[in-house]
């Protein structure tokens, strides 16, 4: 009985990132299986293009006096920015691949060309993330690229997270469109 009991201790410690890469790597690899095949719905890449097409060359101000307008009304019981990005069917999706995680995923969103968001599973803190590693270090790379942030707690979910983010690839030609990102519960990364 003792030894299956070390046994058993010892298999629970080894399912047990130990470290920041741990939780990276299981994060990743969650990502990469569960979360990535379900980015190819067609509601999330129209999000995207349409998004691109209604932004095509919009400057620095205008995307700083859009994130003000969405900071302002994350309390707000009026929100003209932030209910046409909850309220399509991108996010209809994205809630849906939220629900199904039974509690791993805690939010993704999809950002387009610029960094702003195009779709989300929930209301984020902020609609700019042009300016975060997030969408610089997988949009701005290209194609394939994937980018694991350290665990941390997020505002947004009120959870300690893993969050994974990816280019986001039109798969009619090839070519970078936007980027996600998905917040792992780091809790769920453990058990």
């Amino acid at each position: 009985m003792r030894n299956s009991l070390i046994l058993g201790a010892a298999c629970v410690a080894l399912a047990v990132p130990a470290t920041a890469q741990d939780y990276a790597g299981a994060a990743r690899a969650y990502f990469e299986s569960d979360v990535a095949p379900q980015l190819a719905h067609e509601a999330i890449l129209a999000a995207i293009r349409s998004q691109n097409a209604a932004h095509a060359g919009v400057s620095p101000a205008q995307i700083d006096a859009l994130d003000t307008a969405w900071r302002a009304e994350v309390a707000a019981a009026t929100r003209p920015t932030i209910d046409p990005v909850l309220n399509n069917a991108a996010s209809d999706q994205l809630r849906a691949l939220v629900e199904a995680s039974g509690g791993r995923v805690a939010e993704v969103f999809v950002m387009d060309q610029a960094g702003l968001n195009a779709g989300a599973s929930h209301v984020t803190s902020d609609y700019w993330q042009g300016d975060e590693p997030k969408h610089q270090e997988t949009y701005g790379a290209g194609a394939g690229a994937i980018h694991v942030s350290e665990v941390e707690f997020d505002e947004s979910t009120q959870s300690y997270v893993v969050q994974v983010s990816m280019t986001i690839v039109d798969p009619a030609d090839g070519s970078a469109i936007g980027a996600v990102t998905a917040s792992i519960d780091a809790d769920s990364l453990v058990n």
